[in-house]
C-alpha cells in the first residue's frame, strides 16, 4: 500500500469539518477568519439554543415563579416586581452562564482549533463573560421593563430582551475568541 493511500484514508477520517478547515486556510488568512466567523454563528446558535431552552424551562419552574414577586436590587443590578423580579434575575443568568459554557469549549476546540491553554484562556475568557453577564443583568431587565411597560407580555419580553443581550454578547464574543483563541492546534 502506497504513502498516498494512507494519507486519502487519513483525511477520511478527519472528518468534512476538518478538510474545510484545511481548505480554507489555503485560500489565506481572510477566508479562514470568514470559516470561523459562520462557525461561529453556529456555536452561537447552539448557545442560543441553550440560553432560551434554560431560560424558558426556568420560567415554568414554581420555585422560579415565586421570586417573580421578590423585587432584586444589587449594585447596578434592578431587577423590579415589574420585571418579574428575582425570578428574572436568576433565569437569565443562570440561562446565559450555561449558555456561556458551552460555547467557549465548542469555539476553543471547533472554531478555532485552538490549543491555547485552558489554565490560561479560561480566566480570561471567565473575566470576559463576568463583564458581559453584568452588563446583561443590568441591560436585559431594564429593557424588559420597558417592554413591560408598553404591554408586551412576560415571557415574551424576557425573551425578546435576552435575544438582545445575546446579540451584543455575539458581536462581542467573535473578536475576543479570534484573539484568545489564536494558538492553532498542531498539525498531525
Amino acid at each position: 500500500m502506497g504513502l498516498k493511500s494512507i494519507d486519502k484514508r487519513e483525511e477520511k477520517k478527519v472528518g468534512g469539518l476538518k478538510s474545510i478547515d484545511k481548505a480554507a486556510a489555503e485560500k489565506g488568512k481572510g477566508i479562514t477568519t470568514l470559516w470561523q466567523f459562520v462557525k461561529f454563528i453556529f456555536v452561537s446558535l447552539l448557545a442560543f439554543i441553550v440560553q432560551f431552552g434554560t431560560l424558558n424551562l426556568l420560567y415554568l419552574l414554581p420555585q422560579i415563579k415565586a421570586l417573580f414577586d421578590t423585587p432584586f436590587s444589587w449594585f447596578v443590578f434592578n431587577s423590579p416586581v415589574e420585571s418579574n423580579g428575582l425570578g428574572y434575575f436568576i433565569a437569565f443568568n443562570v440561562s446565559n452562564i450555561l449558555a456561556q459554557i458551552v460555547a467557549f469549549f465548542v469555539n476553543r476546540e471547533k472554531t478555532f482549533n485552538s490549543s491555547a491553554n485552558i489554565a490560561v484562556t479560561l480566566p480570561i475568557y471567565i473575566a470576559f463573560t463576568i463583564f458581559l453577564v453584568c452588563f446583561s443583568a443590568w441591560l436585559s431587565p431594564t429593557l424588559q421593563g420597558k417592554l413591560l411597560a408598553l404591554g408586551v407580555d412576560g415571557q415574551l419580553s424576557a425573551n425578546i430582551s435576552a435575544m438582545t443581550c445575546s446579540c451584543v454578547q455575539f458581536f462581542a464574543y467573535f473578536p475576543f475568541n479570534k484573539i484568545l483563541f489564536r494558538k492553532p492546534k498542531a498539525e498531525n
